[in-house]
């Protein structure tokens, strides 16, 4: 939470309880929820925070550094805390999304840009397939 507050703090940002209520959700779950998932997480403890508030924070954690924005298809985003480089895996059956091991890809980074001559800035990798549960359905 002393990291929300100093990054907010220093990016000029108002620190406000929807902000950091937004932030623990997201800080305490490895679920990686969409902006209506953190809504309704929140719509009893904030009844007037609107679902344009979460997207506007979000977009705020995003561009500080705070979170990362997961792409999980046809324009649907989920959120992570953990704004470390490491892959994810994707359900799709159920859309879960799940983490990996940082260190199963630590040198793809640094290969892609060899082989490709680009100065490779940050990666997003995913793996897609069927969740223990939706597997044995």
């Amino acid at each position: 939470m002393e990291t929300l507050l100093k990054v907010l703090k220093e990016k000029g940002y108002k620190i406000t309880p929807q902000r950091i209520a937004i932030y623990r959700v997201l800080n305490n779950t490895k679920e990686h929820p969409s902006a209506e998932i953190i809504y309704k997480k929140l719509e009893k403890e904030f009844p007037t925070m609107s679902l344009a508030t979460i997207y506007k924070t979000l977009e705020i954690f995003k561009k500080s550094g705070l979170v990362q924005e997961l792409n999980v298809g046809e324009n649907s985003f989920r959120y992570d805390a953990n704004v470390k480089d490491h892959p994810h895996i994707i359900c799709l059956k159920c859309n879960k999304v799940d983490d990996l091991p940082e260190n199963l890809f630590t040198h793809l980074k640094d290969e892609v840009g060899k082989v490709s001559d680009y100065k490779v800035l940050s990666k997003q990798l995913y793996f897609y397939g069927y969740c223990p549960v939706c597997k044995g359905e």
